[in-house]
């Protein structure tokens, strides 16, 4: 076999760390170690207590002038039972030009790729004083995502380290490199929805209260699918029932108690509290006893199209020769966190094995990955140096 590539050498080493969400199993240590020895400053950042703790990494070189950032995590979802593996999902393996491993596309690859071409990109300026390049890698994406992203970019904002925009290595691309980034995402809201009836004999229906129709009721406006029509940027805003629960063994007994759950993903026509107001008036007019227990996880966010999407899209277009859709679809992101400081989209591998048993990516996409991210690099302080690009 030949020998790996930069970015596919630390993309595998990476992947032999073993860092499932909330362990750092070595993979920020190593990240530092390289890019300490590549010239980078390197703070270590944890936040959180005892079992809560999270170990994050921001990595800066350069001082002053404009300031870029790649973002990204190395924590990852649990492998699940290794013998469905093809491969040791810890192993960084190698088959027929494809590496596996958990983290592999979402996102140690990402990370391979950013981190290999900031050094060499940083290595091949004859001098570098017209800004900084940052790297932030935090170890709690796949969690809660409280001790991670978030209280790193406070000690950014209070420190005056804050970049002016941020490139985040998730995995994009549904089909192929160049297919798409994202700009933006959707919101998230979830429910517990609770209604009380009177336990019954199901013969005698007219004897009980069964809240099961009322719950039903509540639920139409959601059972639609999609809940508008959309706008500029976001497609329309979904719904999807998650969970419908009675606890009721019986065939014969209608129950006390029904709980559904669901979730929706929503556009900046709304916010969670324009949702809780509608949705609160209309279980009101279904009648009855009912609670509700609301968990928003994220806002919805845009980075307009304009000078930064076009500059990453032109990099895109200069390695792979195709012109990348702007998107704002999927799921949330740690880019959330970033969007109220400053321009932020998310570039990176194909997506199509994340999270899954025998996740990998092609030894090709990650050099053409890192192409991409040394192209960016070169167009924001290309752009800087003239002036002229608002980037």
């Amino acid at each position: 076999m030949p020998a790996l590539t930069p970015s596919q050498e630390l993309t595998r080493d990476l992947i032999r760390c073993p860092s499932v969400t909330p362990a750092e199993g070595g993979a920020l240590d190593l990240l530092e170690e390289r890019l300490t020895a590549a010239g980078f400053t390197c703070h270590r950042l944890p936040f959180g207590d005892g079992d809560a703790r999270i170990d994050n990494l921001f990595a800066i070189y350069g001082s002053g002038g404009r300031h870029f950032c790649f973002a990204g995590h190395t924590d990852v979802v649990p492998a699940g039972d290794h013998a469905d593996w093809r491969h040791d999902p810890f192993g960084g393996e190698v088959e027929d030009g494809v590496m596996y491993g958990r983290g592999a596309v979402d996102m140690k690859g990402a990370i391979g790729a950013f981190t290999t071409s900031a050094i060499n990109w940083i290595t091949q300026q004859a001098e570098f004083n017209e800004g900084r390049v940052s790297l932030l890698i935090t170890g709690d994406e796949e969690g809660d995502a409280i001790h991670g992203t978030r209280p790193v970019l406070a000690w950014l904002d209070d420190n005056g380290l804050m970049p002016d925009a941020f490139l985040v290595g998730e995995p994009t691309n549904p089909d192929a490199m160049g297919d798409v980034i994202k700009n933006g995402r959707r919101g998230s809201l979830s429910c517990e929805l609770t209604v009380d009836g009177a336990q019954g004999h199901a013969a005698y229906p007219h004897r009980s209260d069964n809240p099961l129709p009322r719950l039903m009721a509540m639920l139409a406006p959601l059972a639609t699918v999609e809940i508008d029509d959309g706008n500029a940027h976001f497609d329309p805003s979904t719904a999807a029932i998650t969970s419908i629960d009675t606890g009721n063994p019986a065939r014969n007994v209608t129950p006390a108690r029904a709980t559904a759950k669901f979730n929706i993903r929503y556009s900046s026509d709304h916010s969670a509290d324009s949702l809780k107001t509608w949705l609160t008036d209309h279980f009101n007019s279904c009648g009855g006893q009912w609670s509700a227990q609301w968990f928003a996880s994220a806002d919805p966010f845009i980075t307009t199209p304009g000078d930064y999407t076009d500059l990453v899209a032109s990099a895109v277009k200069d390695v792979t020769g195709k012109t990348p859709q702007l998107s704002t679809s999927g799921g949330t992101s740690d880019a959330r966190f970033i969007a109220p400081y400053a321009d932020v989209v998310e570039f990176g591998l194909v997506g199509q094995t994340m999270h899954q048993v025998d996740e990998r990516t092609a030894l090709a996409d990650l050099d053409t990955l890192s192409d991409i991210y040394h192209a960016v690099l070169t167009r924001f302080f290309s752009a800087v140096s003239t002036s002229s690009s608002n980037v």
